[in-house]
């Protein structure tokens, strides 16, 4: 655990500076999907989704790894609109345990859906699949929690 932890530690300087640095927010977007696709050997597609309660939809925005046919999400369907409906993070150890999960890949086996909030209300969450079963942890969560609340804070 203290090896994810140092992991996480040295990834959230990253995102700050990436956050701080120049860009659009969207661009910002992406640049923290790549970063943790490539750093985290777990995190096999790292995505936003945007929207907001007004809408009740979620719709993809930045986004690394394999492309979905879930563009756009109601609040409620799937992992992704249980978090937004909600207002609260997923952490799924085995999709297939599932009855309301919206299946982006054959090869996903767990899914983290944290959601992001902008002055109390949702404006987007981050989602990460992984291949791999029961990869996550608090400490991914805790983390997830950050890069949402930095990110929040600039849409």
């Amino acid at each position: 655990m203290d090896d994810k932890k140092q992991v996480f530690d040295a990834l959230t300087e990253e995102v700050n500076v990436i956050l701080e640095g120049p860009g659009t927010i969207k661009l910002k977007m992406q640049a923290i999907c790549q970063l943790l696709k490539d750093r985290v050997p777990y995190y096999d597609w790292v995505g936003f989704y945007l929207g907001d309660e007004s809408t009740r939809m979620l719709e993809l925005g930045p986004f690394v790894g394999e492309p979905t046919i879930h563009v756009k999400i109601p609040f409620g369907s799937g992992i992704c609109g249980q978090a937004a409906e909600r207002k609260e993070p997923f952490m799924i150890q085995d999709i297939s345990q599932e009855l309301n999960y919206l299946s982006c890949s054959v090869h996903v086996k767990a899914e983290i859906v944290v959601p992001i909030f902008k002055d109390g209300k949702i404006r987007g969450e981050l989602d990460i699949d992984s291949h791999t079963s029961w990869p996550f942890s608090d400490e991914d969560q805790r983390f997830l929690e950050q890069i949402c609340v930095g990110v929040g804070s600039r849409l």
